[in-house]
């Protein structure tokens, strides 16, 4: 029988009430709390490197950030999150190298069922996220779960990311469609 926290990560529906997922998200919160109140860069890096299942060795995340668990975020080399970023990682979250995001970024991996008997239970599941390298997402962007985005996608200020893209555009709008392509050099 497999445990919640394996159902979660491989996108089953899972118990969220689960004690050990319980225990997972408080030992995440006290890890962020331990990341904003820390003013040393490489202290507050480290903090990260241990909340984070893996990163680069060089990246930066302003204050604000938001996660769930932590442990299924894995960065890149030069990874880059302004304020205010929410990474809610249920399933993984894998960022390639070279990737910015915005402040306000939103990228979503959990979902719940759309029957409200269903949903009014703590039985969840979700969709991981994936970004090749080179990706910036614009300010106040939303990633909803189960999107991939190729190589050197731009996503603008506001989008909202229903589907998955390939190399080399620039999304815009809500949904976000491509609104140009981008010659690959």
């Amino acid at each position: 029988m497999r445990i919640e926290k394996e159902k979660m990560i491989n996108g089953e529906m899972y118990d969220a009430s689960d004690f050990e997922l319980s225990k997972a998200r408080n030992q995440a919160q006290k890890g962020l709390t331990n990341f904003h109140q820390t003013q040393e860069l490489n202290k507050k890096k480290a903090i990260l490197k241990k909340l984070f299942g893996t990163t680069g060795q060089n990246f930066h995340v302003n204050p604000g950030l938001i996660v769930d668990y932590g442990f299924n975020i894995h960065i890149g080399e030069k990874f880059y999150a302004n304020f205010n970023c929410t990474l809610l990682d249920i399933c993984p979250i894998t960022i390639g190298k070279n990737c910015m995001l915005a402040p306000n970024v939103q990228l979503y991996t959990a979902t719940h069922p759309l029957d409200p008997i269903e949903r009014n239970t703590s039985i969840e599941y979700g969709k991981p996220i994936t970004f090749g390298d080179n990706v910036w997402v614009g300010g106040g962007a939303i990633i909803i779960p189960g999107v991939t985005l190729g190589n050197n996608v731009v996503v603008g200020a506001g989008a909202v990311v229903t589907k998955s893209f390939p190399d080399n555009v620039v999304l815009g709008g809500n949904p976000a469609k491509i609104i140009k392509t981008l010659d690959s050099k």
